[in-house]
């Protein structure tokens, strides 16, 4: 074969590489705008956006194919990608101390100056302000974190090639209806890739149901008012189930006497019953009194090897806010240390070698043995902390209630 004629096909071949991916991309765009027009408009429509929204809404949106979590058509769905932050293996790393301090000392300051809306915010809705500051530090910085995304173009590439389609188009439906309500304009509903909004990080449907306008403007703006933000917080926690008059829960020392798989909100005891068990504060000082006789869950992060507690039902509440134990475990620390900024007294073990999709593997053997580890999932939440509990203690171990890279090869 002549040398021209061989880099003619070499060229050929590799011109064709590079124009597949972009072919195979501009297919889907055009399937995207189609599913637009015959799939998302008539269920908009039903819920009230007319027309004139929509298409405001929707004006320029493409797919955007640099977001995560994304299966696009023709793919397969797989087990969860390998992920090393620290919800999945390492509780530690969720609490630097740097991080911490830089929240107290903002938050602090936060406290003073939004004192006065606070005041009205906890009178209406009976929510600690410390909880609410907590939680809007986490989530936004105090309204300084970039939020760049825009809502629609995030919720509809999510609805239409996300791995939970089901969940994001309902989000995208919402969103629609917010401006159609007009609270804000399609340029300002910014989010993050998840779709979650302003400086409460609400997720659309969470927004038409506890959004609030609390500064009188007549919008339920959580992305310029921090009033609205903070009310908006507060009236969420409150109709989740805040418990007034509660705290969220006491660091303890768990003794080996209280099995570790006794963890989670379905094995709730009355927090006297858990102090004749052995159970007692890290501070020394007793329970209060009028805990005593309400119900108290066990809580541990990282089994063993970390800080333990006794929590009440306003934990559970904040994990409605976000569904990760750490996460729920983080606000209601971060409110504590507003007043007196003292760390853990329990430490949490560093651990290592091991990912997200070698916990979904042990779960999935989990299953097959008949545990309950609440799904296969790659997270190390209560319910497979609890059954890594019950296999250690069923097979003569110690139970440590968290996985390890030996523990993850033990359990066949």
């Amino acid at each position: 074969m002549a040398l021209t004629a061989r880099i003619g096909i070499i060229l050929c071949l590799l011109f064709g590489l590079l124009i597949t991916p972009a072919s195979a991309n501009t297919k889907v765009e055009r399937q995207f705008q189609t599913w637009i027009q015959k799939e998302v408009w008539p269920k908009a429509k039903a819920q009230g956006v007319s027309r004139k929204t929509f298409k405001a809404a929707f004006a320029g949106v493409r797919l955007n194919w640099k977001l995560p979590d994304l299966r696009p058509p023709g793919s397969s769905a797989g087990a969860p990608k390998i992920q090393r932050q620290a919800e999945f293996s390492s509780p530690a790393r969720y609490f630097k101390q740097a991080r911490l301090n830089n929240l107290v000392t903002a938050g602090r300051q936060h406290l003073k100056r939004w004192s006065r809306t606070l005041d009205a915010i906890e009178k209406r809705y009976g929510v600690p302000r410390r909880i609410i500051i907590a939680i809007w530090g986490r989530e936004s910085a105090f309204g300084r974190a970039a939020i760049p995304h825009n809502a629609i173009r995030s919720l509809a590439t999510q609805a239409y090639m996300g791995r939970r389609k089901s969940f994001f188009e309902p989000e995208l439906l919402a969103a629609l209806q917010i401006l159609e309500q007009g609270h804000t304009t399609p340029k300002r509903m910014k989010s993050s890739w998840a779709g979650a909004m302003g400086h409460p990080q609400f997720l659309p449907t969470k927004y038409l149901s506890y959004a609030v306008d609390f500064d009188g403007d007549g919008r339920r703006d959580i992305w310029n008012s921090v009033p609205d933000a903070l009310a908006s917080i507060a009236r969420f926690l409150k109709g989740s189930g805040w418990q007034s008059g509660r705290d969220w829960g006491f660091e303890a020392i768990i003794p080996q006497s209280i099995s570790c798989a006794l963890e989670g909100p379905e094995q709730g005891r009355k927090i006297a019953d858990w102090v004749a068990s052995g159970a007692k504060r890290v501070s020394g000082r007793p329970f209060p009194k009028h805990e005593l006789k309400r119900t108290g869950f066990l809580l541990m992060p990282a089994g063993r090897a970390g800080p333990a507690y006794i929590a009440t039902k306003n934990f559970y509440v904040l994990k409605a806010y976000n569904e990760s134990d750490l996460y729920a475990l983080f606000i209601g620390h971060v409110a504590d240390r507003f007043g007196a900024n003292k760390a853990f007294v329990g430490k949490w073990r560093k651990f290592s070698g091991f990912n997200r999709g070698d916990v979904y593997n042990m779960q999935k053997r989990l299953i097959a043995k008949g545990y309950d580890v609440g799904g296969a999932d790659g997270l190390v939440g209560f319910k497979t902390r609890t059954a890594i509990g019950a296999w250690q203690e069923r097979n003569g171990l110690k139970a440590t209630c968290f996985p390890s890279a030996k523990l993850i090869r033990q359990i066949r």
